[in-house]
């Protein structure tokens, strides 16, 4: 997972957008899966950086004018 700036988040379209947020949200599901079976963490800094960029995304979303 690379990460995404805010800079870098505003050039999604709104369809890569939405995409790529429930792309993270799974991810980070999974991760927390892992976790609460037990299996060992593949890198902890991982999930910090996925809720981050969920949270960058979410804000985003909220600052973009609602459009129909």
């Amino acid at each position: 997972m690379a990460i995404l700036r805010a800079v870098d988040i505003r050039k999604f379209e709104k369809k890569d957008f939405d995409k790529k947020l429930k792309e993270l949200r799974l991810e980070l599901a999974k991760e927390k899966a892992n976790i609460a079976i037990g299996a060992a963490v593949s890198s902890p800094g991982k999930l910090r950086e996925l809720k981050r960029t969920i949270a960058r995304m979410e804000t985003i979303k909220g600052e973009k004018p609602k459009t129909k």
